[in-house]
């Protein structure tokens, strides 16, 4: 089903029932990759495949999907990394559920902005992952795939709407874009209907995503460590697309610095920041 919405559903029970019903595209790189490796199926290492499948957060949407409903009545533990979900899968019954899917430049070729939005979200979504894990690891932090792949999904419904409702991603982006004082949850209320956090709260439990995800939207666990290392990379990674002199970032730095317990310049050469920025951040240490 893969049916454009070009006005507001009447609230967040009725988005999600709709995205019960879709059949979730992917981009075309990903389905070129995965045909690439069909023929090694049987041997094909499980990282791997769970790499390719991370670089495309609607690919990564869809195994946790196929985890929830083909998921044996005694599993009880939760799956919370693509690669554990692979081997739980099986790469034979993975490639089998991987046939002649609904690819997103297909889906989008008459909505170039949706196209172009859509990508910048994604781009986002991964250099949000990459940094959390980053961070994650260099905390000593155990569930650092967990961690990435929270990043990486953070948005996925920001995602979904450039894919099903593409009309109505470009109008919120263009309202918030000449309304910066606007807040973005009355913004999407207003387009969409209802707010895109209560949307992806419903899908969490759905699909069976990670339970880390719930947490970022609980406002108990705002300050625990694993939740604050993934809102700010995503926080870093949405600033840093505007450009490295967008006026939050400052603010993103300290942040990140007293999680991270590192000096500014150790920060910007982790985050791949411009040279000049490093050289100015170790002047100013340097005194």
């Amino acid at each position: 089903m893969t049916l454009m919405i070009d006005f507001p559903f009447p609230g967040t029970n009725a988005w999600v029932e709709h995205f019960k019903e879709v059949e979730l595209p992917i981009l075309r790189l990903t389905a070129n990759r995965l045909a690439e490796l069909r023929d090694a199926a049987e041997t094909i290492n499980t990282r791997t495949l769970a790499n390719i499948v991370m670089h495309d957060p609607l690919m990564t949407l869809r195994v946790f999907r196929y985890m929830k409903e083909h998921r044996p009545k005694s599993q009880n533990a939760e799956i919370t990394t693509i690669e554990r979900s692979l081997v739980m899968i099986g790469t034979m019954k993975f490639f089998d559920s991987c046939q002649e899917l609904p690819i997103i430049e297909h889906q989008l070729k008459g909505h170039p902005k949706a196209m172009l939005g859509l990508l910048k979200v994604i781009a986002r979504s991964r250099q949000a992952s990459l940094w959390a894990r980053d961070w994650a690891l260099l905390r000593q932090n155990t569930r650092f795939e967990e961690i990435a792949l929270a990043a990486l999904l953070h948005d996925f419904v920001e995602i979904l709407m450039h894919c099903f409702a593409p009309a109505l991603a470009i109008r919120a982006r263009e309202r918030l874009t000449a309304n910066p004082g606007l807040r973005t949850r009355t913004v999407q209320e207003e387009v969409f209907g209802a707010p895109l956090a209560d949307i992806m709260r419903e899908l969490v439990e759905l699909w069976g995503l990670p339970e880390l995800l719930l947490s970022l939207l609980d406002p108990a666990d705002a300050e625990t460590l694993n939740v604050r290392n993934v809102n700010l990379a995503v926080d870093l990674a949405r600033h840093t697309a505007n450009g490295w002199n967008d006026a939050a970032l400052p603010d993103d730095f300290r942040a990140v610095e007293e999680l991270l317990h590192i000096g500014h310049s150790h920060l910007l050469e982790r985050i791949g920041a411009p040279d000049e920025m490093i050289q100015a951040a170790r002047l100013a240490e340097t005194g």
